[in-house]
């Protein structure tokens, strides 16, 4: 069982290495580096194990533009573990101790773009389901929200648009 903690400074070069090999590519490091540099990154989780740091999870701002008025929300992306790690719960700890510490903080309602065999199980259903669209192409099913707060999805149909990073 991996502990989840705030990430620390000295953490980037290793949380920068595990979205690296999660993903294959240096995309998404990209992303969470740049995001923390333009202070956009609400909340960034470590897990760590034997004093290793093993997966991470970010979560930064969203707004939902619906004609005159905007909601806010937050994004989960990116949520990466060692490929040798995975299947073990640690991703799963990790969206968990996000969801509760994003509660914690006052929001009410999550997005992410991830798979929809994967993010169901913590409760999250197609965005479009509350009448929200992400601003990207995206196949319906892989764009999913989740609630926070119960009831903090009606009224808010519109458009999911993320940080500039994520173009």
């Amino acid at each position: 069982m991996a502990v989840i903690r705030h990430e620390k400074p000295e953490d980037i070069a290793a949380v920068r290495h595990v979205n690296e090999q999660a993903f294959g590519r240096p995309a998404e490091a990209n992303l969470v580096d740049a995001l923390r540099s333009r202070g956009q990154a609400m909340l960034s989780l470590v897990a760590v194990e034997d004093g290793r740091v093993v997966g991470h999870i970010l979560f930064s701002p969203v707004t939902i533009e619906s004609g005159e008025r905007t909601f806010s929300a937050v994004g989960l992306a990116p949520m990466a573990v060692l490929p040798e790690l995975q299947h073990r719960g640690v991703g799963s700890q990790l969206v968990k101790a996000g969801l509760d510490e994003c509660r914690k903080a006052g929001c009410e309602r999550v997005v992410v773009l991830g798979h929809p065999e994967y993010y169901p199980r913590f409760g999250f259903v197609p965005a479009s389901s509350f009448g929200i669209r992400c601003e990207y192409d995206v196949p319906d099913e892989v764009f999913m929200a989740f609630e926070l707060r119960e009831g903090a999805m009606l009224n808010c149909a519109g458009i999911a648009k993320y940080q500039p990073e994520f173009k």
